[in-house]
């Protein structure tokens, strides 16, 4: 059996030990070939492929980003962007495809499956944490540590200046990073999209924390947005799947505490950082596990699955499914940490 295997959307850690397992298990025990299609969607458009064996994945594990490049091309948005797919799949014998992403990468996937029946397996791929259908996707922990570490570091900066500092994090409707950080790294305040936020009761937690001779450090999410405001865009641009590009929330933010409270404050936008690098421990774990599952139900024809994480067990739940609605903070765990705030 010859399988394709694509990486879409955005970067993250953990992509190369997906790549890894399904390929070292699918040679290994089921005499599987691979072909890898080069950044995502774009090359099964284009028949951009590059092989795949047990020599290409050797010593990936550790290596952040993908060896397969990424792109955000969305097929239904190029022209017979579908037809070409499946000439392409056709050319290079290709009987199923495993597809690496998030919302974005898997929606195309369990379209392609329903409605063109093309074989699809997906694995579930975002470092916001944001996949229905399973506990947790790979490449948020490592997110989640890259964000920790910074507010960590930023506490003595802020406490021996004593000013706030705002810390910018990725989150586009799901404040999954913001409050995992912001708990662990011990924020005054953490502002998420799920919640929008008063403008006057974050100053006054600003302001308590400062009473307490404490510089505060507030944690916001890049999707979050005030009371009587809306989304503060990077630019009014679009990506293929219709996403604007965000970012400029935490600048905003800043510039607003400092003229009410008359605190200085600063920005620190963490963007990409949290992207890239070595993926931690349990990323690696859980994108190997879910490689070696999604490389089983290729094997046994349970196409249009995504493999998931329930509890410590990797299951199959429908791509349909997983994509067809965002997990989100619930307002009672955002509630949780309240305590902190201030």
């Amino acid at each position: 059996m010859k399988v394709g295997v694509l990486t879409g959307g955005g970067d993250c850690p953990g992509l190369n030990a997906v790549i890894r397992a399904v390929v070292r298990k699918g040679v290994q025990e089921y005499g599987c070939e691979f072909v890898g299609f080069k950044d995502g969607w774009r090359g099964a458009i284009e028949g951009d492929t590059v092989p795949l064996g047990i020599p290409a994945v050797r010593g990936i594990l550790p290596r952040g980003g993908t060896i397969l490049g990424s792109s955000r091309t969305n097929p239904f948005n190029q022209e017979n962007g579908v037809r070409r797919i499946k000439e392409n799949l056709a050319k290079y014998e290709v009987e199923a495809l495993v597809a690496i992403g998030g919302e974005d990468t898997l929606g195309v996937a369990a379209r392609l499956y329903e409605e063109y029946g093309i074989p699809c397996v997906g694995v579930p791929k975002t470092i916001d944490n944001d996949l229905s259908g399973t506990d947790y996707t790979f490449g948020f922990d490592t997110a989640v540590g890259i964000a920790t570490e910074a507010i960590d570091r930023l506490h003595t900066t802020a406490e021996s200046h004593m000013r706030v500092l705002v810390v910018e994090v990725m989150g586009r409707h799901a404040g999954w990073i913001a409050l995992h950080s912001g708990l662990a790294g011990g924020a005054n305040v953490i502002l998420i999209p799920e919640q929008r936020f008063d403008l006057d009761k974050v100053c006054a937690w600003v302001t308590s924390r400062f009473k307490a001779s404490y510089a505060p450090i507030v944690v916001v999410a890049e999707g979050a947005m005030p009371t009587d405001g809306e989304l503060v865009l990077k630019d009014a641009t679009t990506d293929s799947f219709g996403h604007v590009r965000l970012s400029g929330v935490g600048e905003w933010l800043a510039k607003e505490i400092e003229s009410r409270t008359g605190k200085e404050a600063r920005t620190t936008v963490l963007g990409h950082i949290q992207r890239g690098g070595t993926p931690s421990a349990f990323d690696r774990w859980l994108a190997t596990r879910f490689g070696l599952h999604a490389i089983d139900a290729v094997r046994e024809g349970d196409f249009g699955k995504m493999v998931a994480l329930k509890g410590t067990d990797i299951v199959r739940v429908p791509i349909l499914e997983a994509t067809a609605k965002l997990k989100t903070v619930d307002p009672a765990l955002y509630e949780e940490v309240g305590v902190f705030f201030g």
